[in-house]
């Protein structure tokens, strides 16, 4: 465990990419197998099951350091983070340990089996062997809430370097359902690509964002300069559901979401197009809800995601489709290679030959002469129920992560409103000091109305300039959330609006965000709950 909490704090003290892999090459040469593959877990959001609730962990955390409660949940509003705020609590330890990161997170699989006095003294010992950078980095495997600042793509560069494979074959090996208790490390550099899980997914291929830094549209000529030729290009909606695929292989059926969620039994409607698929049929595509002929709203697929048992009635209000992009693997061979022109011809045939079309859709591709033409349509996407448009170079093979290049999203220009800022609430990790989350409110009539919080949006010295005026404006306190003076205005942006009664506004947003500070602006000056309501 020590070597894997240096790991973890000498990733969090550095923003240097090239520092990063060299540090993650250096901790898995030294480590055995065994905790290489838990990192690996670890690193890619596979976390041991929690067996000991919060609840529990916090009490003997209070007995083990003899504190009131009050100076704890004090202490917690501060720091913003349980398995930090307990790490720095508890008094400091005498006596050491040289359990590995694997033996620990054996351990934690196994409390399931004790009582709870057993867990109790098991924890208390636990805590007592370590320092206080062990303690946090176990308090957070324990607790289920390990992350790492450090991209799932920089740790398949720092394995690759050390295993001499490449970086998309590693890639594609810890994609799908695997278990580190039974999948080793000598598996992942062993195993021939195409291996015998047949429900393993292709990494995903994501687009860049023409418009990364700012909300201001793009002219129809700096995109022909920057892409050349329409013509060269294939144009889609950029459609708003969950990205997936879905794979037919053996008699078997999958479907993964880009967060590599299995989620084959949350959409039974499309099983029967899958089961007709030819064996080896890979898709890439979007899961929607989709009625009379028309994508739905992404908040009508809200009403299903989560939902353990799926009532007849969630079926009839919400039924499903699969909009496809894309084959990555026909017959059983990978066809990625190919470029995207030859992959659709593939894709087309399939549909042609589906009994299910109502399910299995197309991704229609818009025909257009001009990017002027492309440029006119795009600002109807909302029309169409869509965020704007995909833009795939036809001879593109199919890659992996995000490139630049070849796939582009170009999407419509957020909504956006003028709103106050009403209650703050400090961040967590680097930001746990700082008033980072907020909920902005706008008119109804004479009184102020909550309607979002955002978090996103603003600059490191906007973020303490904000921080300065909550700290010194605070009208109220509880917990850990700030009331408070009535007197920032800031431009919200988001993708799309609907109605909503669980909230007091009466709506609720889609990726609401900040885009701007208006300091131009006073109170007085923010949009009203009508002006909102009315872009429903």
């Amino acid at each position: 465990m020590r070597s894997f909490a240096q790991l973890f704090s000498s990733l969090d003290e550095t923003n240097k990419t090239n520092e990063k892999i060299r540090v993650l090459k250096e901790y898995f040469l030294k480590v055995p197998d065994e905790d290489k593959i838990q990192t690996l877990a670890l690193f890619t959001g596979r976390k041991p099951k929690r067996q000991i609730n919060a609840t529990l962990v916090k009490t003997w955390a209070m007995e083990m350091a003899n504190i009131p409660v009050w100076l704890f949940e004090e202490s917690y509003h501060v720091v913003g983070d349980l398995g930090e705020t307990i790490s720095l609590l508890l008094p400091k330890s005498e006596a050491t340990q040289n359990k590995s990161l694997s033996e620990w997170i054996a351990e934690i699989n196994s409390l399931n089996a004790l009582t709870e006095d057993e867990k109790k003294d098991w924890l208390i010992s636990s805590w007592s062997s370590m320092d206080q950078q062990e303690r946090f980095v176990f308090n957070k495997i324990l607790t289920g809430s390990f992350r790492v600042g450090v991209s799932q793509s920089l740790i398949i560069k720092a394995l690759a370097d050390i295993s001499g494979l490449e970086t998309q074959v590693l890639t594609h090996r810890i994609m799908g359902n695997w278990d580190p208790a039974t999948f080793s490390y000598s598996q992942l550099m062993q195993a021939v690509d195409g291996s015998e899980d047949i429900s393993r997914p292709y990494p995903f291929y994501l687009a860049y964002a023409i418009q990364e830094t700012s909300d201001k549209s793009k002219s129809a000529e700096e995109i022909s300069m920057a892409l050349g030729d329409v013509s060269n290009w294939q144009a889609e909606w950029k459609w708003d559901g969950i990205r997936a695929q879905a794979i037919q292989r053996q008699g078997e059926i999958f479907i993964w979401s880009r967060g590599e969620d299995l989620s084959t039994d949350k959409f039974p409607e499309l099983h029967p197009f899958l089961l007709e698929l030819p064996d080896g049929t890979v898709l890439d595509g979007e899961a929607i809800c989709f009625a009379d002929n028309c994508p739905l709203p992404f908040n009508v697929l809200q009403t299903r995601i989560g939902r353990k048992n799926l009532t007849k009635k969630i079926l009839e209000e919400s039924p499903m489709a699969f909009i496809a992009y894309d084959c990555l693997e026909h017959e059983g061979r990978d066809i990625r290679e190919l470029p995207l022109s030859e992959r659709r011809a593939i894709l087309e045939e399939l549909h042609r030959a589906s009994r299910h079309q109502n399910v299995f859709r197309l991704s229609p591709v818009v025909d257009v002469n001009s990017w002027e033409e492309l440029y006119e349509l795009r600002l109807r996407s909302r029309d169409e129920n869509a965020e704007g448009f995909m833009l795939k170079k036809l001879d593109s093979p199919y890659l992996v992560g995000r490139k630049r290049g070849d796939w582009w999203k170009w999407k419509v220009d957020p909504l956006s409103i003028d709103a106050v800022m009403i209650y703050a609430q400090k961040g967590h990790g680097r930001r746990a000091d700082l008033y980072t989350d907020y909920t902005f409110a706008v008119w109804d009539q004479d009184k102020l109305v909550p309607f979002a919080k955002a978090y996103s949006g603003l600059t490191d010295k906007e973020i303490n300039q904000v921080d300065y005026f909550v700290k010194r404006n605070t009208l109220e306190k509880f917990g850990p959330v700030r009331t408070v003076k009535p007197e920032l205005v800031f431009e919200i942006g988001f993708e799309g609006i609907n109605r909503s009664t669980r909230h007091k506004s009466g709506v609720a947003l889609r990726f609401p965000r900040i885009l701007r500070w208006r300091q131009d602006k006073k109170i007085e000056e923010a949009d009203t709950l009508e002006t909102l309501k009315e872009f429903l």
